[in-house]
């Protein structure tokens, strides 16, 4: 299948005039490859009802193998054919499509032309118009090649595959054209739903942290940034990241979680390195030739002990320090990452206060400059709500995404017996209303030692993907057992999501602080929809 960008597109409703281009884009994901990517800015007109298409008003651009770029204008219903073309009647207006679609190939060329300065640009356009059987083609305007109408519908993805031949291939052309069309979209890089998946789930935020943090110019650049989840502290770590090696420095991207770390590792480009802090720990004590060995107990200590006393020589040095996930790691961290720099160096360091489910102590960052954002676009407005409203938050996180998502439902448990119940009958739930076991995450609220789930493999018809205890590979990777529905606790879940949540043994004394991050965190993992199993004494705690 093709790559779609944004991806996501599927969860949206769009407006009723807009399901065709939606028909359209569905499409084009199934008839194409995996080497074509279709962008696209049609659901997005839940945010900017003004707004319809990516670039001008066209509603689709796809880049070829060769990054040959092609510019579909979809135009339904009847058309108006004159002697001076075809035109598209809106309200008491008509337009001229020929005007149009030149008009919009040139401009996005010519953009193109200034932006890439070393590739050769090719820019084509097509007119798609799936209702309209035109008369007199020759004088519509349009190269008649690159009309699509009702008589040729079922030949635009042939026609696509034509001018942007698979046989031409440029990835380099490619790569800088999808950061060039990812800002005309407005778009940031969001790590996937799943953890191990290869593609990429793409969402707007506009206004976000990645549009507006790298403006702030000071010196030296020490830069606090406390966001809540799903408000691009991640993406801005992309971006900060990606803008180094542009520079031609040397960037370190460091997080606490290992599988967020492996994955960011895929969506950058070379130059840098990325690395959970007890990855980073392991590399440096391959490189002294001290390497960890994972069959003893508490490798992770060692690991921390290692970079306690590591001194690194100049060349082992980086120009620029991005953490993120700081609310996770010990002062004694810091200190050791800030020992890597070299002078003139920038240090982003990401951090959300609600996520702080290690309970650990804040770290001081004096005189450095502190920018906030309460905004989430990654969770739905229905997970936020609810979330808002059962832990009290004050101030309360903003829901900024488009979708509204499913109804977060409740399970109450009285005892573990009943607890396994639930948790069946939620699995049964989110089965039911359609979402593959592969994209639904078991979440215990208990950690991984306290759990009752973890000696689990299976819990009714379900098998599950559960971590091994103290199962790790030569390369200090986790192993798991083999199943389809991933089960972890929230602690080491957090840094990913999915788009079904069952996040179950939710079960407290108080509703102390610690509780709070940890219901947080398991709730804004759900990208679409969240069950919570929670104990009948915590409930009425929750609902007081």
């Amino acid at each position: 299948m093709a790559k779609v960008f944004p991806n996501g597109w599927r969860q949206l409703k769009p407006d009723i005039s807009l399901v065709n281009e939606m028909e359209t884009l569905s499409l084009l994901e199934k008839e194409l490859d995996d080497t074509y990517s279709v962008y696209h800015g049609v659901h997005w007109t839940n945010i900017e009802k003004h707004n319809y298409a990516i670039y001008g008003e066209i509603d689709f651009a796809v880049v070829g193998p060769s990054g040959k770029v092609l510019l579909i204008e979809q135009k339904n219903g009847t058309l108006t054919e004159t002697d001076d073309g075809l035109h598209k009647k809106y309200s008491d207006n008509l337009k001229k499509i020929p005007f149009q679609i030149a008009r919009n190939a040139d401009g996005l060329q010519n953009r193109l032309k200034k932006s890439i300065k070393d590739h050769s640009i090719y820019v084509d356009s097509l007119l798609f118009c799936p209702d309209h059987k035109i008369k007199k083609i020759g004088s519509s305007g349009i190269d008649p090649d690159r009309i699509v109408d009702w008589n040729r519908k079922d030949q635009l993805v042939p026609l696509i595959k034509k001018i942007l031949p698979a046989s031409e291939v440029n990835s380099l052309l490619r790569d800088e054209l999808h950061q060039f069309l990812s800002d005309v979209l407005e778009l940031v890089p969001e790590v996937n739903a799943i953890v191990g998946q290869t593609g990429r789930l793409y969402t707007k935020v506009s206004g976000g942290l990645s549009e507006w943090a790298q403006k702030i110019e000071f010196s030296p650049f020490r830069l606090r940034v406390i966001g809540t989840a799903g408000s691009g502290k991640t993406q801005l770590a992309l971006s900060a990241f990606r803008e180094s090696i542009k520079l031609g420095r040397k960037p370190l991207y460091i997080c606490y979680n290992r599988s967020l770390a492996d994955h960011i590792s895929g969506i950058v480009p070379e130059g840098g390195e990325v690395s959970g802090y007890h990855q980073f720990g392991d590399r440096i004590a391959k490189l002294q030739g001290t390497p960890i060995d994972f069959k003893k107990p508490q490798p992770f200590l060692q690991m921390e002990n290692v970079l306690d006393s590591y001194v690194p020589t100049q060349d082992q040095m980086f120009d620029d320090l991005i953490v993120d996930e700081g609310q996770d790691f010990k002062n004694t961290w810091s200190e050791n990452l800030m020992r890597l720099l070299r002078s003139n160096s920038k240090v982003w360091w990401l951090e959300d206060p609600l996520q702080n489910i290690y309970s650990r102590d804040q770290i001081s960052f004096e005189n450095w400059v502190t920018i906030r954002s309460d905004a989430n676009y990654r969770s739905p407005k229905s997970i936020l709500y609810a979330i808002n409203e059962i832990l009290h938050l004050n101030p309360s996180i903003a829901a900024a995404s488009p979708i509204e998502g499913g109804e977060v439902e409740l399970l109450e448990y009285t005892n573990e017996s009943d607890l396994v119940t639930k948790t069946i009958q939620a699995i049964d739930r989110a089965v039911e209303i359609g979402f593959n076991k592969k994209l639904i995450s078991l979440l215990t609220f208990r950690g991984r030692d306290k759990s009752l789930f973890t000696p689990f493999t299976q819990i009714g018809a379900h098998t599950l993907r559960a971590p091994i205890k103290d199962a790790f590979d030569d390369a200090g990777n986790q192993q798991f057992t083999d199943g389809e529905i991933t089960t972890e606790s929230v602690h080491r879940f957090k840094g990913q999501s999915c788009p079904c949540v069952i996040l179950t043994e939710i079960d407290f004394e108080e509703l102390s602080e610690n509780v709070k991050s940890r219901i947080f965190v398991g709730a804004t993992r759900a990208t679409i929809k969240l069950i919570l199993v929670v104990s009948s004494s915590s409930l009425k705690k929750l609902l007081n």
